[in-house]
């Protein structure tokens, strides 16, 4: 299957001035096989060391970490040459051995041509534990697969490049058809062993089967997190994150007869393993909008739609057969997908307004940063009459342009500077701006 940022990966091995790479994201995203395949297409040698697998190669790292002697002791141990420019040296599941991150550095400092790139999935508890090499290393974040890479894993290039450029005008029948893909999409998820499994069988149940099986993988690794938290609390809050994508999170809602610190901790170990992403609150607007984000008042988006799907215990026969899109479950998998599109191609923090008045419940889905501009994003089914909330806004703040996402075609309210994208193009959106068609 194809993935984007495997060109990202080439571009790395390319650079001149280049430095240990750190690949990021939650279990399961495809982080290994984005290497192994780099390993086998671009180098003459490939060396992995797995510290899950082969617990004894943490003993390498105990002493000295000078990274020539680590190197000829691997050669030893694994009879695969370490050659600076020919060899690609992965250390797999470093977060088990945390003294391994340290010794990235001391690659980049005395062993700058060795191409050297780790990967894991709980690393966040593991940088706890130690001083990371900042500035030494280069990080990348691995996500669940797009849409746009969905639909090139089904050999729909023609529509994975639709979705994967700039805005443009589409048939009636290109959109019927780009729906329909979405809405498999969004049932299937972008796990790639998922994505897999549904290429191979075309069923839904297969690949529902699947991410029974990486839930309780996660579910699995509860035991690992540090600081400790409560097991039981972290499988409660798991459920129910996915139910709450949308919504104001409110500790309590998360868990019964836990305290709100057991449960907030829950939830943040949660956000560092990488399976949800905090959406924070702003209620009024400037540039950052980090400065004016409230750390106190946020939501959230799940790890992956399909997961959310598992979790929640979605009807898959009900949603396929449903005739609106954006009233599947309440029009929350629509703005979980529109959020995982945005995090996967800009790797920003995500933000949505909501108004600052007594007894208001105005609301923004999401304020995308482009290019200078703010541009506040509404996820919704409906004429313009229903966008009270985005009405709000704009008379507060006159954004340049609004962008509600619908089922519907592309189309513009000049008057109102508001354009109605198609829910695909969600992902050409955060990479590319706005492109109105000319005909438009």
């Amino acid at each position: 299957m194809e993935r984007y940022l495997f060109s990202q990966l080439i571009a790395w091995v390319e650079m001149k001035r280049r430095k240990p790479l750190l690949l990021r994201g939650a279990r399961q995203v495809g982080k290994t096989w984005l290497i192994e395949r780099l390993g086998r297409e671009q180098f003459e040698f490939y060396l992995k060391v797995d510290f899950e697998e082969n617990s004894e190669m943490v003993s390498l790292f105990s002493g000295d970490l000078n990274p020539q002697k680590i190197c000829s002791e691997l050669e030893l141990r694994t009879g695969i040459d370490i050659i600076p420019g020919k060899t690609l040296l992965f250390f797999d599941e470093i977060q088990i051995c945390p003294r391994a991150i340290i010794s990235l550095r001391y690659f980049y400092e005395k062993i700058p041509d060795l191409h050297v790139i780790a990967a894991g999935s709980l690393l966040e508890f593991a940088f706890s534990e130690i001083s990371f090499p900042v500035g030494r290393i280069q990080s990348m974040e691995v996500h669940p697969m797009n849409f746009s890479e969905f639909l090139l894993a089904l050999n729909y290039g023609k529509a994975a490049e639709i979705c994967n450029n700039m805005i443009s005008e589409v048939s009636q029948t290109t959109h019927e058809f780009l729906l329909e893909q979405l809405r498999i999409y969004w049932l299937v998820g972008g796990m790639p062993e998922c994505i897999k499994e549904y290429v191979s069988t075309k069923s839904l149940k297969r690949a529902s089967e699947v991410q029974a099986e990486i839930c309780e993988t996660y579910r699995l690794d509860f035991n690992k997190y540090k600081p400790k938290t409560d097991i039981n609390c972290l499988k409660a809050v798991f459920s129910t994150i996915a139910a709450n994508v949308g919504q104001q999170i409110k500790y309590t809602g998360l868990a019964i007869d836990f305290t709100i610190p057991t449960i907030k901790k829950a939830y943040e170990s949660l956000l560092l393993a990488r399976l949800a992403k905090k959406v924070k609150s702003v209620s009024n607007i400037g540039i950052p909008l980090n400065i004016y984000a409230s750390d106190k008042k946020f939501k959230n988006i799940f790890l992956d739609i399909g997961l959310m799907n598992r979790v929640m215990g979605i009807d898959y026969n009900k949603a396929l057969s449903h005739q609106n899109l954006l009233a599947i479950y309440r029009g929350q998998l629509a703005e979980q997908f529109v959020g995982q599109e945005f995090a996967t191609a800009t790797n920003n923090q995500l933000y949505y307004w909501s108004r600052d008045a007594k007894n208001s419940n105005a609301e923004i889905d999401y304020l995308m940063f482009y290019e200078g501009l703010i541009y506040p994003v509404e996820v919704k089914d409906g004429p313009s009459g229903k966008l009270r909330s985005l009405h709000l806004y704009c008379d507060a703040y006159h954004p340049s342009w609004s962008v509600v996402f619908h089922a519907g075609q592309t189309g513009v309210l000049e008057n109102k500077k508001i354009i109605f994208l198609p829910l695909y193009f969600a992902g050409a959106f955060a990479k590319f701006g706005i492109n109105l068609p000319k005909s438009i």
